[in-house]
């Protein structure tokens, strides 16, 4: 198996236009030196005294996991004092800046990321969804009429997955909906969520299986969670949410896969080995 790309190259200088843009709003920055941050696959990011610029790529959508400046900036002001997001400071067109959260991306403990997405499990949902908010009740249709709509944008073809029926969640939390090892942020006082460009109200189980994907931990971790870990992440878990994930395991593998080969067929090779191990997965 190929190695994953742990680490993003730095991103370039800012543009000229982004800095000028960022100081209007935030004077105090004016000649301050802008840090590039390593990490993101789609985004370009900065750090700027204690802030984070972050730029996002007009391209940078796909059908899997939008990118929606608008949306993150509704998350952070919702999620203001809660501890599992960054500060909200400012934003523009096409650009949000935050506080910066000193500390290291995830990469052991699945127990920490648990307890974690219990904390956000208990946050209050907006009585009015959020402006780029989605609403994602999950279930076996909604699941495999995503995943045939992403592979309608493919060339290549994948397995059907074992025949799953499950309902939508009776349930409905805060979705952070990119939950993947490089946006959850170790910091002194536990782990933060970053990168809210794609959150949701719905199922929870969608943030389990971002977080439990073997192409996602592949990616940004450099390998696949363990039996173990996997087995100790659910435990942390009531049993009918942990159900509820285990029985749609295999449509989240196959809409995964879906994702990974949407990725490839537009020049990321290194989501085709990531693929593979979606695939893997799927089989009994």
């Amino acid at each position: 198996m190929p190695a994953s790309p742990l680490h993003q190259p730095a991103t370039p200088l800012p543009p000229d236009w982004l800095v000028a843009a960022v100081v209007a709003d935030a004077p105090h920055l004016t000649g301050t030196q802008w840090q590039s941050l390593r990490g993101g696959r789609v985004n370009r990011s900065w750090r700027v005294a204690d802030c984070v610029v972050k730029l996002y790529d007009p391209a940078g959508h796909s059908p899997l996991f939008p990118n929606n400046p608008g949306a993150e900036a509704a998350s952070l002001h919702h999620l203001t004092g809660s501890g599992v997001a960054p500060e909200w400071l400012g934003q523009g067109q096409g650009w949000i800046a935050y506080r910066h959260v000193e500390g290291a991306a995830w990469v052991r403990d699945v127990q920490v990321v648990a307890h974690l997405l219990h904390r956000l499990q208990t946050l209050p949902v907006p009585a009015v969804l959020p402006p780029g908010w989605r609403s994602l009740q999950g279930g076996s249709t909604a699941i495999i009429a995503q995943t045939r709509a992403i592979l309608a944008q493919c060339s290549a073809a994948l397995p059907e997955p074992p025949a799953t029926d499950v309902g939508p969640s009776s349930q409905a939390f805060i979705i952070h909906g990119d939950l993947v090892p490089g946006n959850i942020i170790m910091s002194a006082t536990g782990p933060v969520l970053i990168d809210w460009q794609c959150p949701a109200i719905g199922d929870p189980v969608e943030d389990m299986a971002h977080f439990l994907s073997p192409a996602m931990q592949f990616l940004y971790r450099g390998t696949v969670l363990t039996q173990r870990e996997t087995t100790s992440f659910l435990a942390a878990y009531e049993p009918a949410l942990a159900d509820r994930y285990k029985a749609l395991a295999p449509l989240f593998h196959w809409r995964m896969a879906a994702h990974c080969l949407w990725k490839a067929e537009r020049g990321d090779d290194d989501y085709r080995a990531a693929m593979h191990l979606e695939l893997a997965a799927l089989q009994p």
